[in-house]
């Protein structure tokens, strides 16, 4: 896949790192020349341009891209130009990073392939982290429905997963993931996951200590498991 990443602050810069660390071509645009020679040497190729100026928008190989990410963020209004430029040209997939809701509702009216909203996702993830008081990584299907994957509480480890009755609290037990230990060609020890098949082993399976359970459902499906939890 072939990016072009336009605004190349924190987020930006990790963002463009990682898309080109997974084999993607890459390439960053910004107009400060700090941003440009921090990742000058992790990208394909790099721009110092402003891309509120649609002359210089218009040097960029943006059609020979799959997506692109307005990763600008703190200017409200560079961010707004630079994606009714892109729009005004006509290309398609554009996604744009949100800083607030009053961002992301302006950035709505310009019918984009996906709005990102990094801040907000971090701080839901922080939120269900804090409350079961492990790692969790969250996935939102719908503004209320999502993915969660998370530690099995510890008050469950030794008991079969069919004990947990996720189902009294409408939520839908997706998978199971146990941390095992295996020797690699050195015959070194390394730590793995392995999907538990649920299905195959039964629900009678025994939860060990640090397994990690995939679960969706509603906001309120996740408050009410949390409480009786806590109970």
């Amino acid at each position: 896949m072939r990016y072009m990443i336009i605004g190349l602050g924190t987020y930006g810069r990790e963002l463009s790192i990682n898309l080109a660390l997974h084999g993607n071509e890459v390439i960053g645009v910004d107009n400060q020349e700090s941003n440009i020679e921090a990742i000058k040497d992790k990208l394909s190729t790099v721009y110092q341009l402003d891309s509120c100026d649609e002359n210089a928008l218009k040097m960029l190989p943006l059609r020979n891209m799959d997506v692109i990410i307005v990763a600008i963020g703190e200017d409200f209004g560079a961010s707004l130009r630079t994606v009714a430029l892109l729009k005004k040209m006509g290309l398609k997939h554009i996604y744009a990073r949100a800083i607030d809701n009053l961002h992301e509702s302006v950035l709505e009216a310009f019918n984009l392939d996906r709005i990102l909203a990094p801040e907000k996702r971090a701080a839901k993830d922080l939120t269900f982290e804090l409350a079961f008081a492990a790692n969790c990584t969250s996935f939102n299907i719908s503004d209320d429905y999502i993915v969660l994957k998370m530690r099995v509480p510890e008050r469950f480890v030794d008991h079969s997963y069919r004990s947990m009755n996720l189902s009294r609290f409408g939520l839908v037990l997706l998978s199971a993931v146990r941390k095992v230990t295996e020797k690699n060609v050195l015959g070194l020890p390394c730590r793995k996951e392995e999907i538990l098949d649920l299905e195959r082993r039964t629900m009678e399976e025994k939860i060990l200590l640090n397994d990690e359970i995939v679960l969706m459902g509603s906001r309120k499906n996740f408050t009410d498991f949390l409480l009786s939890v806590k109970e």
